[in-house]
């Protein structure tokens, strides 16, 4: 078994931040991923709302930057290794993956959320190529364009009202005949002249050619299908957050986010929380570094005030 001084669960933008702070500060570091570093911005053909790039930068080369940024400075990345466990031993966290072991009095969980997929035809064919799962994100791709939003909760509302500002036309496509948004949300979206609904309607399947043309969308009452011109598509089905591994060990909400304080600390010291896995209001690249930066702070004092070395 291993051990090291901090281990952080996940390769993405927190994680990366995480481990090039602990680092730096000379403490023996771990970045655990369970593909290869990435997370959710890696699938960004082009990022423009992340400071330091007013031409933008595609999701692969700046998950490249970070990750030779973080290296430079000596942390260690293990790739290809899911963490299924963590246990408390005295002052340790020990992690298991697989038939392997690994301890740390610091534990960093960086391990970020995935989105909800429909599971639908062209979904993954067009992911990046018009079809989006953040409008905050991508929206601006779409400026005087036509797009779609699948789904009727908060989210989906919030996205819609979101790409009015930018978009042309904005449909809302939901599978039954009102709304599961909040009542306020409601009432901006029905007064919105830029928006319109398509109700008792399900998406089967994203059709283009390079990127999204259409859309066939299927009435659940009639069965009836039709096309639906639109430059893009949003799928405001949710997020699902990766927090199994952790699940009884801290505190999380309903959602399965976890819940921390204001400088990223668990329910149980020791253990910080940092990035999209984190219970907040807005799930960002930018949002991620911080927390990053915030929890490898937190991990060092913890292990200055706690551990004997």
């Amino acid at each position: 078994m291993k051990e090291y001084q901090i281990i952080i669960v996940g390769g993405g933008p927190a994680g990366l931040t995480a481990g090039l702070y602990t680092s730096r500060a000379h403490l023996t570091s771990l970045i655990l991923e369970a593909m290869v570093p990435s997370g959710q911005a890696y699938n960004s053909e082009k990022i423009e709302n992340y400071p330091g790039f007013p031409d933008g930068i595609s999701g692969p080369e700046l998950i490249e930057r970070f990750t030779a940024q973080a290296s430079k400075f000596g942390v260690e990345i293990l790739p290809f290794t899911k963490v299924d466990n963590v246990e408390l031993v005295q002052q340790k966290k020990l992690l298991t993956s697989g038939d392997k072991q690994f301890s740390a009095p610091a534990l960093i969980v960086a391990s970020g959320a995935q989105w909800n997929k429909l599971g639908v035809p062209g979904e993954d064919e067009y992911a990046g190529k018009g079809v989006s799962y953040c409008a905050t994100c991508d929206g601006s791709f779409f400026k005087d364009q036509k797009v779609a939003v699948i789904g009727g909760g908060d989210t989906a509302i919030e996205d819609a009202l979101y790409l009015t500002r930018i978009a042309d036309q904005v449909y809302v496509v939901h599978r039954r005949d009102q709304l599961r948004a909040q009542k306020v949300l409601q009432s901006k979206a029905f007064e919105n002249p830029r928006i319109e609904f398509v109700w008792n309607t399900v998406l089967r399947e994203i059709r283009g050619q390079e990127t999204v043309r259409n859309l066939v969308l299927e009435n659940v009452k009639t069965a009836e299908r039709e096309e639906l011109a639109v430059d893009g598509v949003f799928l405001a089905v949710g997020q699902r957050p990766n927090t199994d591994f952790v699940r009884g060990l801290v505190d999380l909400d309903e959602q399965g986010y976890i819940m921390t304080d204001e400088n990223c600390g668990t329910s149980v010291a020791g253990i910080l929380a940092a990035g999209d896995v984190r219970q907040k209001s807005l799930r960002q690249i930018s949002t991620a570094v911080g927390d990053g930066a915030l929890a490898a702070s937190a991990a060092e004092r913890y292990i200055e005030e706690h551990v004997q070395t």
